[in-house]
């Protein structure tokens, strides 16, 4: 399979607009598994960007997606409004 720089350069744009906003991020474990984390986009960087996951828990972390990730739809981003 083969990326287009300009379709990743597009979603790097358009997550970059959304900095700071709440994100619900869904993603495929396999064998018809999903996993739903609700979170806010950080920062983007060259070739990733990090969410802050807001969970039940008192625990914050921050995890990071690649933009390929996105392309791929290995996750798929709704943003809240």
């Amino acid at each position: 399979m083969m990326y287009i720089k300009k379709d990743i350069s597009q979603i790097k744009s358009d997550i970059t607009r959304f900095i700071g906003s709440k994100v619900w991020l869904e993603s495929g474990k396999g064998k018809q598994k999903t996993s739903i984390k609700k979170g806010i986009i950080e920062n983007t960087y060259p070739s990733i960007f990090t969410v802050l996951l807001c969970d039940d828990s008192d625990a914050r972390r921050t995890i990071s997606y690649s933009y390929t990730d996105v392309l791929t739809k290995t996750i798929e981003i709704t943003v809240c409004e």
